[in-house]
């Protein structure tokens, strides 16, 4: 990428343009970082200071902020995601050369736009559409389907029999259709109070991925145990998550790093669930649904909305409310104390009088 003329990044993605469209941009860059080549932009208030000393060739921002820019600007009601796209336009995701790396072991028939690197390996009747890129040490089970366009990172291993839509993003590590962690006590006296064997439950269901979805490095989902685990279209999940056997996640919600979600869980819609939440198993959670970072989910969330907490967790305002009191909780025990003393005095007075 050579470069894009602002009034060309406006002509496609829409906004209005202040200053010399004929400037050329070659890159996205913070407000503090940026150069005579780079595009800015402003989506949180919090950086509004950084605006004014910009060396940036342009701004992407707010029509609120584009009165005090000091050199070109996109204005539009989404910064952010206005920058998301011209990022995608001038950083596009590298390709890799079709064809199969002599080391890969490929069991299947592959179409000829597909990518298979260094110590791959692709078992049987596994189907793969246009321009799949398998990356290097990545293992492919046997009747695993992807989807044309998805991309996998080193290292990944689907195992046997797991769907996995189209445009995918997979990171490295990332482990799909591992057994769920199903067991069952058989119980024997010999082994003492409560002793059992483990019996293991064979995991028979699937992991079914959908469309345009985006999973971090070295998180698991397990396939389920009868019923298939299902992560609708556009789900993003970041690095490290759980995803436990049977699990449901719908359309388009997004999960932050380390959460977890136990057994036969449903996620609804356009959720968001924070860093280090955990969800307990088979609850549900509705759509639109915003859980905060550490929040311990222990029952079904009915209605949308925030919630946030841990013993136990309410909705964002009530939680935010309750927490305000309880740091006054040291003054209010002194200002008791000091009435419980005051009530001794007046009923010792009372007594002598």
């Amino acid at each position: 990428m050579t470069g894009l003329r602002l009034d060309e990044i406006v002509a496609r993605l829409g906004g209005a343009l202040q200053g010399d469209g004929s400037q050329t941009v070659c890159r996205v860059a913070t407000l503090a970082r940026a150069d005579a080549d780079a595009i800015a932009f402003l989506a949180n208030p919090r950086y509004r200071e950084q605006l004014a000393n910009t060396q940036a060739a342009a701004v992407i921002l707010a029509p609120a902020a584009a009165g005090n820019c000091p050199t070109a600007c996109i204005v539009t009601n989404d910064p952010y995601t206005y920058y998301a796209r011209v990022a995608q336009w001038l950083h596009p995701a590298p390709s890799s050369t079709p064809g199969i790396h002599a080391s890969a072991v490929v069991e299947s028939s592959l179409p000829a736009s597909v990518s298979v690197a260094a110590g791959a390996c692709i078992g049987r009747n596994v189907r793969l559409g246009e321009h799949v890129q398998i990356g290097a040490g990545c293992v492919i089970g046997d009747d695993v389907e992807i989807g044309e366009g998805s991309l996998l990172h080193a290292h990944v291993t689907i195992y046997a029999n797991c769907l996995v839509g189209r445009r995918a993003v997979i990171h490295a590590g990332v482990v799909i259709g591992a057994d769920g962690f199903g067991f069952a006590r058989e119980k024997d006296a010999a082994l003492g109070p409560g002793g059992g064997r483990w019996l293991k439950i064979p995991q028979i269901g699937r992991v079914v991925i959908g469309d345009d979805v985006e999973i971090g490095a070295n998180t698991t989902i397990d396939r389920g145990a009868l019923d298939d685990t299902v992560i609708e279209e556009g789900v993003k999940l970041d690095n490290q998550i759980q995803v436990a056997h049977n699990v449901h996640i719908g359309a388009h919600t997004a999960l932050a790093g380390c959460v977890g979600i136990a057994g036969s869980a449903r996620i609804g819609r356009n959720c968001t669930i924070g860093g280090a939440a955990m969800i307990l198993g088979h609850l549900e959670i509705a759509d639109g649904v915003h859980v905060s970072t550490n929040t311990l989910v222990t029952k079904s969330i009915t209605k949308a909305g925030a919630y946030t907490g841990w013993i136990p967790f309410q909705e964002h305002a009530q939680w935010a409310r309750n927490f305000a009191r309880l740091r006054t909780l040291d003054a209010m025990n002194d200002r008791i104390r000091g009435l419980e003393a005051l009530e001794a005095r007046l009923s010792a007075l009372e007594k002598n009088s």
